[in-house]
């Protein structure tokens, strides 16, 4: 893409209130946004969540009534759930070590370094007992690689956070798993009677945000 259709997409997109429920996104396209999850950067590459595409219509309905009722739960073509890791422990980062080494081809004995530096950090160090917030902060990172990826495809989304994460863990057999919902994605196509889809976007701008001469 050139810059102008980045842009043009980043602008086109909004956070949608009513999704059109008959159309569906391509078997296609949704494989491409679960892979712009899959390959989203993370600290240490540890990839600390889960993502939970919830295609069960039974199970959306319980999932809205667990979102203040909101439509785009069970309306949108797709509704997935990220969740995040509670906490990184040292087979954690053994089996991290462990596939580094088998992709790249490389000794395991060679990796220790790398090992002991992730271990002294979150397994053992003054971030253990702040994993909960770290994950959650990679997890936002996953949300926003799909916004972008789902923009450039002309896909619709709207991240939600307004729901009830403990509920959330409940529905979908959470409790107990080590991970914990964050938050939700709603995948779709914007309904005629949005009225927000044509609303001005609100940023500040460049000069209110930027801090330059650095």
């Amino acid at each position: 893409m050139n810059p102008e259709q980045v842009l043009s997409a980043l602008n086109w997109r909004y956070a949608v209130k009513v999704f059109d429920p008959a159309r569906k996104i391509s078997p296609l396209e949704w494989g491409v946004l679960e892979e712009s999850l899959r390959l989203t950067p993370s600290s240490y590459g540890l990839q600390p969540w889960k993502f939970i595409p919830v295609e069960n219509p039974e199970t959306r309905a319980r999932l809205r009534q667990a979102s203040w009722n909101q439509s785009q739960v069970t309306d949108a073509s797709h509704y997935l759930v990220i969740a995040s890791k509670e906490k990184i422990t040292a087979e954690d980062v053994a089996r991290f070590i462990q596939s580094t080494a088998n992709a790249r081809g490389v000794p395991m004995e060679n990796l220790s370094g790398y090992a002991n530096l992730i271990s002294g950090d979150l397994v053992h160090g003054p971030r253990s007992g702040k994993i909960e917030a770290w994950s959650q902060r990679q997890c936002y990172i996953a949300m926003g690689f799909s916004l972008l990826a789902a923009a450039n495809l002309g896909i619709d989304t709207c991240a939600m956070e307004g729901i009830d994460p403990g509920a959330y863990d409940s529905i979908l057999g959470l409790s107990g798993s080590g991970y914990r919902t964050l938050a939700g994605i709603a995948f779709g196509y914007r309904a005629d009677s949005d009225k927000y889809a044509n609303a001005q976007k609100v940023r500040y701008s460049a000069e209110e945000v930027f801090i330059r001469g650095f």
